[in-house]
């Protein structure tokens, strides 16, 4: 259970589970403490029982109906009475409202409130992950109405009071698959004071313009927050008519947008901005692949195609380097890091992962973006009205000390001050870039950094080196972005922008906001002056905030439920292969691997690493063998089988390969059994030690492996594990 001031969680003993549910809040005593020393509680009252949608299969056991949970978090099945069946089907997954709590002597009873569909239909995974995160999926029918009133074009009447850009040859440039156009780009050699520069222009589609403050569009857009992007699917935050027609940037067609028209020197400071809004016409529409090969070969047949535009790429080249080197001036952070493409079939199946290379092209994007994001964070900032900044802090106390702790033992020649810059992270990345533990070291400057949120109060962005940031370039997929555009366009008419009547924060607010409260720094011994209490405009701006951040965790983490479920669909055809991975994390429960042809992570149990005792070693992120020395770190190279996968667990388990191990030893051991001389796990003693060291960690890491005890021999243990299987299943009733 975890404890809402920030503290120890409190274990609770299975018997004090049963009257309570996932996501219930409760009252808990704290009675003693268990032998791992946690404090053990007893549950005193249930404060709060949150409505909440469960989903699972449909089963039909010895007579009676119920639920297994997909998420097992909630520890037991839900009864259906036989008329609360509905129309669903046995073995069919289904939504399920509770109408009777559980309670010490009861399970929790409920009926079948929509039917998804058979487990293996294309898209279930994504069906599931939308309402096991609470993703809102379906727009309202005010929302819906307002969207088809809107006209299909640009009118002459919407161009009233705009800067007429048709003729400026602005394109987009985006990958492959996009099928929304936020912004569009243009470039041209200028005199910037007394030297030479560059006239960049963005211009970001002007969605505020359709979606007016509390409409119907505009609740839906806040309630969502984020646009949700799946495998093959994307739940947008704003109705297709506008994210991928009226707003979308789409080439020859007349667009409204807002314009950051720029002043950039040689050396790639920003010398002057203005913002406008405007009408456009995009006169082509890029891919990054496509302008890559462009910017590589100005002769090639990509070039000679798109002859018109080159010299307008090379000028957007140009002032891309001289803005890299104003980033590198700043001290950026700029760690490379593989982010990974998973490649689905008509079905939904994944065909391949492959990883997502980034080119010359969309860092030329990324760097033109964070110019204009940044001149959007300084004209509020000047403009001295209230808005939404991309705040991201540097580490906290905590992870500086483990980060430095580490580093001394790695023997790295550097290390971070009190108060770092993002300069002194990129030093050690530079300094370390050539070692063979380079990856290891990277993964661990980059876990020692925080989070980046929305919020009123600017801090600054550590990681870009920036005193102030924002989201100004992705109104059609981000909602903090149109909020920004509405006060860009308020300080621009001077007036001032009110924040509308918004939706009652939900679940995943709740949870940021317990944890940003445990980011509030110690206090100091000398008294502080009295603080003006933030007015209820600042508090309101504050709410959207923490609303819009805590519902883009919830957009990545119901986009990663869904790629580990296809992970595991993809690995149940690969049970018993061998492959090479490299260590992505040391725990005390065990190593995780990543496999270098599949880019597929797994767990290596503490159990399955030998017959020794392993130690996990904080500073040095390792497991240790104290017997061998033997050591498991972060970019550790290993070869592993995979062994087992629980799609409904989303785990996948792996099993070391040690050189001269015969592959009908492996096969045995698959099936439950240990061949001579090669133990499955270590003593008993040592086993139940692990485990319970295993029991504290996250969610993501209680992965089960079944090892049994003993040297014997292979066909010994073999007979064996079946007389077992075949007495555990004598007398047990049949689950269909």
């Amino acid at each position: 259970m975890q404890r809402d001031d920030g503290e120890a969680d409190i274990y609770l003993p299975p018997n004090e589970m049963r009257a309570v549910l996932h996501k219930d809040r409760v009252k808990a005593r704290v009675v003693r403490q268990d032998r791992r020393g946690r404090p053990e509680g007893r549950v005193v009252e249930i404060v709060e029982r949150p409505e909440q949608p469960i989903i699972g299969r449909l089963l039909h056991e010895g007579g009676i109906w119920l639920v297994a949970p997909e998420d097992k978090r909630y520890g037991q099945d839900v009864l259906i009475p036989k008329g609360a069946t509905g129309p669903a089907k046995v073995g069919q997954v289904v939504v399920v409202q509770l109408t009777e709590p559980p309670a010490l002597f009861g399970q929790p009873v409920g009926r079948v409130k929509e039917v998804l569909g058979e487990i293996d239909d294309p898209g279930m995974e994504i069906e599931i992950a939308v309402r096991k995160y609470g993703v809102p999926h379906e727009f309202s029918a005010e929302c819906l109405a307002e969207a088809k009133a809107l006209p299909e074009k640009v009118r002459p009447a919407d161009k009233k009071g705009r800067v007429d850009l048709t003729d400026i040859p602005l394109v987009t440039i985006d990958g492959e698959d996009a099928r929304d156009f936020d912004d569009a780009v243009y470039c041209e050699p200028a005199k910037v004071g007394r030297g030479k520069g560059w006239r960049l222009l963005v211009a970001i589609a002007d969605v505020s313009a359709y979606v007016q403050t509390g409409s119907g569009i505009d609740i839906d857009a806040y309630d969502r927050a984020t646009s949700v992007y799946f495998p093959r699917r994307v739940i947008p935050m704003l109705p297709e008519k506008l994210s991928n027609g009226l707003c979308s940037l789409n080439p020859e067609v007349e667009r409204l947008c807002m314009v950051c028209d720029m002043l950039v020197a040689a050396d790639g400071e920003i010398y002057a901005y203005q913002f406008y809004p405007a009408v456009m016409f995009s006169h082509a529409r890029f891919t990054y692949t496509e302008v890559a090969a462009i910017l590589g070969n100005t002769r090639g047949p990509e070039a000679a195609k798109r002859k018109d535009r080159v010299k307008d790429l090379l000028n957007l080249a140009d002032v891309y380097k001289a803005l890299l080197k104003q980033r590198g001036k700043r001290g950026a952070v700029d760690f490379e890091t593989t982010e990974t493409q998973i490649i689905c079939d008509d079905a939904g199946r994944i065909e391949k992962i492959v990883p997502r290379t980034r080119n010359e092209a969309h860092r030329l994007i990324e760097e033109a973006m964070l110019a204009a994001n940044v001149c959007s964070a300084d004209f509020i900032a000047e403009g001295k009205h209230p808005g939404l900044y991309r705040v991201h802090e540097g580490p906290t106390p905590e992870k500086k000390e483990i980060l430095r702790g580490y580093l001394k033992a790695m023997g790295v020649g550097l290390s971070i001050t009190d108060d770092p810059k993002p300069g002194e992270f990129q030093a050690i990345a530079d300094a370390t870039k050539e070692r063979p533990d380079a990856q290891q070291i990277h993964t661990m400057l980059l876990r020692s950094m925080q989070q980046a949120i929305y919020t009123p109060i600017n801090s600054g962005h550590f990681g870009l080196a920036y005193e102030a940031y924002t989201h100004f370039t992705s109104p059609i997929r981000r909602y903090p972005d149109l909020l920004v555009h509405r006060v860009i366009k308020a300080i621009l008419s001077k007036t001032r922008y009110q924040l509308p009547m918004l939706p009652t924060p939900g679940e995943a607010h709740a949870k940021l906001a317990k944890r940003l409260a445990s980011r509030v720094k110690a206090p100091t011994s000398k008294p502080q002056k009295a603080t003006v209490a933030p007015t209820k405009e600042v508090l309101a701006w504050e709410a959207a905030g923490l609303h819009c951040s805590a519902n883009e965790r919830r957009a990545d983490e119901a986009s990663r439920d869904v790629e580990a479920w296809l992970k595991c669909k993809y690995m149940r055809e690969h049970l018993g292969e061998e492959y090479g991975g490299v260590v992505t994390a040391a725990t005390t429960f065990g190593i995780f691997v990543t496999l270098d042809a599949m880019y597929v992570e797994g767990l290596v149990h503490i159990t399955e690493l030998g017959g020794e005792y392993f130690k996990f070693d904080e500073m040095r992120q390792e497991l240790r063998g104290e017997r061998t020395g033997i050591r498991y770190a972060i970019g550790t190279r290993v070869r592993v089988q995979v062994s087992r996968v629980d799609l409904d667990g989303r785990k996948i388990d792996f099993r070391l390969v040690r050189e001269g191990e015969e592959l009908t030893a492996r096969a045995m051991k698959d099936k439950g059994a240990a061949s001579s001389g090669v133990p499955v796990k270590a003593s008993a003693k040592r086993s139940t030690r692990h485990k319970a060291e295993a029991g504290n960690a996250e969610s993501r890491a209680e992965r089960g492996t079944s090892a049994t005890a003993g040297p014997q021999s292979a066909m010994q243990a073999f007979k064996s594990a079946v007389k077992k299987a075949a007495n555990k299943m004598k007398g047990r009733k049949p689950r269909r």
